[in-house]
C-alpha cells in the first residue's frame, strides 16, 4: 500500500466520515432468510470499521479518460489522485430494542466501541419489559409518542439506513386508546416504510438534505423500488426526487455510496 500510494501525485491522508450518527430503520422480528440478520450484523460493522480506497489516476491516453481527468481537475475531486484511510467511527442511532435486526445491528455497533442511542416512547416501557426480552444496548431516551420519537431520530443522525424488517406488536392489549400500548410496538415492516418514506419527503420539501440509503438485501425492496421508478414515468415523483433514494445490496457498498461525493462516484 506505502509503494502505491508514493507513485501517487498528492501523498495518502487520513480522513474520518462525513457522518458522526447513522439512523437506522429496522424490524424487532429476525427475518426467515439468515441473509437479513447477516446483513444487519455487516452494518453494524461496516458503521464502525474503516474504510480505505485506493482510486487509480485515470490516465489522460484515450479520450474518455481524457474527459475524466480533466473533470477531476475542474471539480478538485482530491480523491482521484490520493488514497484516503477512513476511520468511520460512526455512532448509531434508532428506535430502541434487543431482538431481531435492531438487536443485531445495535449489538455490533456496540461492541465495535461506538454509542449507540435508542428512542423508546414513554407508554412502551411496560411493553418492553413484559414482552421484549434481553437488556437494550447504549443510551436510551424515553419520548412522549412516535412522533417525538422520529423527530429526535432524525434530528440526531447525519444519514438513514432502512433494513429489511417485520411488524412485531410487543403488547397483547388490543383496544386503541390512551391507556393502551397497542399502537406503538417494535416497528419493522409497516413501521420501517413509514419512517423511510417520511425522511424520504422531508427531503424532497428541503427539510433536510441528509442522505437516505436501502439496503436492498436479496431483492427485499426491488418491488418497492419499480412502485416509486413507475410514479417517475407516470409522473408524480420527479427525477430529482427519485435520486434521493441510494441503495446497494450490501452494507458495505452502501456505505461506500453515501460517504463518498457523487462526483467521485461518477468520475473516478
Amino acid at each position: 500500500m506505502e509503494t502505491e500510494a508514493q507513485a501517487l501525485p498528492m501523498t495518502k491522508r487520513p480522513s474520518t466520515s462525513r457522518f458522526r450518527r447513522v439512523c437506522v430503520f429496522c424490524g424487532s422480528s429476525p427475518g426467515k432468510k439468515a441473509s437479513y440478520q447477516l446483513a444487519a450484523i455487516q452494518l453494524g460493522h461496516e458503521l464502525v470499521s474503516p474504510l480505505i480506497f485506493k482510486p487509480s489516476i485515470p490516465s489522460p491516453n484515450a479520450t474518455h479518460d481524457g474527459l475524466r481527468f480533466v473533470l477531476c481537475f475542474a471539480l478538485g475531486v482530491a480523491s482521484c489522485f490520493s488514497v484516503l484511510q477512513v476511520q468511520r467511527n460512526i455512532d448509531l442511532v434508532y428506535g430502541g430494542g434487543s431482538v431481531g435486526l435492531m438487536g443485531l445491528v445495535s449489538q455490533a455497533v456496540h461492541e465495535g466501541g461506538r454509542h449507540v442511542l435508542g428512542y423508546s416512547p414513554s407508554l412502551s416501557v411496560y411493553c418492553v419489559r413484559q414482552y421484549i426480552t434481553g437488556e437494550s444496548v447504549g443510551e436510551v431516551r424515553a419520548v412522549s409518542g412516535m412522533h417525538q420519537r422520529k423527530a429526535e431520530m432524525a434530528r440526531q443522525a447525519d444519514a438513514f439506513i432502512a433494513l429489511p424488517g417485520k411488524h412485531h406488536l410487543c403488547c397483547a392489549k388490543r383496544r386503541f386508546d390512551h391507556a393502551s400500548c397497542c399502537w406503538f410496538g417494535y416497528l419493522g415492516g409497516y413501521g420501517t416504510l413509514e419512517e423511510l418514506l417520511e425522511v424520504i419527503t422531508w427531503a424532497q420539501l428541503g427539510i433536510h438534505d441528509k442522505p437516505v440509503g436501502l439496503l436492498n438485501v436479496d431483492g427485499y425492496y426491488n418491488s418497492l423500488l419499480s412502485f416509486i421508478d413507475k410514479a417517475v414515468d407516470e409522473g408524480f415523483i420527479t427525477p430529482t426526487a427519485r435520486r434521493i433514494i441510494v441503495s446497494a445490496q450490501t452494507a458495505h457498498e452502501l456505505l461506500y455510496k453515501l460517504e463518498v461525493p457523487t462526483a467521485q462516484l461518477l468520475f473516478c
